[in-house]
């Protein structure tokens, strides 16, 4: 079992938080690759942007095309530069890409990936939601079960972009026409499944921007911003 030290050092440095609704992968793509170049040349704090996708399907750098099993012919497939397999995004998901710099942050990638986990864990217990990894099926976080958030990364430069999905109150069949992230025989779950009800998307995603820096010793910058009840929820 791996050992972590403590999840909130006394250090901390500032990091920016958005909320972009509902925002087409490619161009989020994009605009993550572009902040990853102003992090890396110290232009721009550590950013994190918050997000849903329309429907789409992923596919990891290396391999996930064998593991779709037969996409709905109006949701496209995108192949990626993160690691694991296939997975889908869709409305009422919340996405998280953090743009980080492990050096500065003094994090390796198997801490940084704990702690992403870590803020999960912690969100969905705030929802009477018991949650935990999984150590046969590492990189991301179960519940009732069931995979409830997938987490896939790519790191340049010693800056993260991709990050979290979570299933709050994403259409779940979406998930049959493929083997999620790569697994077969597994089932995915959202919150409102388990918890019989639509979940407060706007208050889950400010739970997690609370916890985030709670869990990675950050704060958010004094103009930082999450309009979330105003952005489009689905």
């Amino acid at each position: 079992m791996i050992e972590m030290p403590d999840v909130n050092p006394p250090w901390q440095k500032e990091y920016s938080v958005q909320y972009l609704g509902v925002v087409p992968y490619e161009s989020a793509l994009a605009r993550q690759e572009a902040l990853r170049q102003l992090r890396a040349e110290g232009v721009i704090p550590d950013t994190v942007l918050l997000l849903q996708h329309p429907h789409v399907y992923t596919v990891g750098r290396f391999h996930g095309e064998e593991d779709i099993i037969a996409p709905p012919e109006n949701i496209p497939v995108v192949r990626t530069n993160r690691g694991g397999s296939v997975t889908y995004h869709g409305p009422g998901q919340l996405v998280g890409y953090p743009i980080l710099d492990l050096r500065a942050n003094g994090l390796g990638v198997r801490e940084y990936i704990w702690k992403l986990e870590e803020v999960i864990i912690r969100l969905l217990d705030d929802f009477d939601i018991e949650a935990q990894r999984n150590e046969n099926y590492p990189g991301g976080i179960w519940a009732s079960g069931r995979k409830i958030c997938s987490i896939g990364i790519n790191i340049s430069r010693h800056v993260t972009i991709h990050g979290f999905a979570l299933n709050v109150n994403n259409d779940l069949k979406y998930y049959n026409h493929i083997r999620p992230c790569g697994l077969s025989g597994i089932a995915m779950t959202s919150m409102a499944e388990i918890i019989g009800r639509e979940a407060p998307f706007a208050t889950v995603a400010h739970n997690w921007v609370n916890l985030f820096p709670e869990v990675f010793a950050l704060r958010p910058e004094n103009n930082a911003a999450l309009p979330v009840e105003e952005a489009a929820l689905v």
